[in-house]
């Protein structure tokens, strides 16, 4: 082990990172029993049913934030490979095994006994590490097309196919975009990124989205939610309602009313709308401003990582969490088509909120090294 991973196992932890993080679990442990309560209630004759569990699942993420800050960043080099092979074996094995089921009309999920997890999120963090380990070891080669740039889409292509027929298109986006930034990033010449981008990528996308009338309704209520107000509009139109119920200061901790049975998944991808009517205005700046916080640190943790392994997984791990926090108050606030994907620390999800934290923990291991 050399000086700079000493360093970075010397047990001290960047407070200015952790905090804010640890504080927005601890609103997330609130706000999920506050918009949940209600529906577990109904449903599983608990109302304190998802409270303890993102209780246990934030216990179970802090172990995991601990042992990411002590395990070295420089070791994820090994489990590169590993951890691809192993993303994309749960990626085919929801597809093609007994141990897949389907929630919401979507097929994400694995459960093995009790226990169950969202393998996308798992091959978020896989896709970074191979990104990371790859573009740093190609070095200077990455400005020939065929080695800094076809091989790192071969193995976007590979995720997105079995992502895909999930369907989980708002992971496919942000697993396109985060390669494509990490690609840019990393040094791959700008003319086949946005090259490519403009003459193959955009035009299937717009293929995609125009062959299908599941998708071509999302679009439509996205564009015009009130004219379909029972239908695809729906979701959008309550989210809003929620944040202009709320105002300036909110109606009060648990005094909302969205999330009596008006809008759905009001614990999972809408809990940003719950927060805004609960809240208001002053709540929602809140925690506009500690995510903001929590990913100038990252960005700065990745300026100043001891090598450009460690500066890439920062920036992609940082841009990753950073997208997913865009797409979802986007989502809940009518700005973008509704996506299906949580808001980190605050929706409920074991998967999201463990690899998150995990996500955390590495970054606090880089930023706790030392330049030699």
């Amino acid at each position: 082990m050399n000086s700079n991973d000493q360093n970075a196992n010397n047990g001290s932890y960047d407070i200015g990172l952790l905090f804010p993080v640890l504080f927005l679990v601890g609103i997330g442990i609130v706000m999920v029993y506050s918009a949940s309560s209600a529906v577990a209630l109904q449903r599983f004759g608990s109302d304190y049913l998802f409270l303890e569990k993102q209780a246990k699942f934030a216990l179970v993420g802090l172990i995991g934030l601990v042992v990411c800050r002590n395990f070295p960043y420089r070791w994820y080099r090994l489990l590169t490979y590993p951890l691809l092979a192993l993303s994309l074996v749960f990626l085919i094995a929801i597809q093609f095994t007994d141990y897949g089921f389907t929630a919401g009309g979507a097929a994400r999920w694995l459960r093995f006994g009790g226990l169950s997890f969202q393998p996308s999120e798992f091959a978020r963090l896989a896709l970074v590490i191979f990104l990371a380990y790859s573009l740093d070891k190609k070095g200077d080669r990455l400005k020939e097309f065929k080695i800094g740039f076809v091989p790192h889409v071969i193995v976007l292509a590979v995720f997105v196919f079995c992502i895909i027929g999930q369907p989980d298109y708002g992971t496919v986006v942000i697993l396109a975009a985060l390669t494509w930034l990490m690609m840019f990033v990393g040094g791959v010449r700008c003319l086949h990124l946005f090259g490519t981008l403009l003459l193959l990528f955009l035009p299937v996308a717009y293929w995609l989205l125009t062959s299908s009338q599941y998708r071509m309704s999302r679009i439509t209520g996205f564009l015009n939610p009130w004219q379909y107000p029972a239908g695809e509009g729906y979701q959008i139109i309550h989210s809003l309602m929620a944040f202009g119920t709320g105002g300036l200061w909110g109606a009060g901790i648990g005094q909302g009313y969205q999330k009596l049975f008006y809008l759905p998944e009001p614990h999972t991808d809408f809990i940003f709308s719950i927060i805004g009517e609960e809240f208001g205005l002053m709540g929602v700046l809140v925690i506009i401003m500690l995510y903001a916080w929590i990913l100038l640190k990252g960005i700065r943790i990745a300026r100043n990582a001891p090598d450009t392994f460690g500066s890439l997984v920062a920036i992609g791990l940082t841009a990753a969490m950073g997208m997913q926090i865009c797409v979802n108050m986007g989502v809940t606030l009518g700005l973008l088509p509704t996506k299906g994907l949580t808001l980190p620390f605050l929706s409920y999800g074991g998967t999201s909120l463990l690899l998150n934290m995990a996500s955390v923990g590495i970054l606090l291991n880089i930023g706790a090294a030392r330049r030699a």
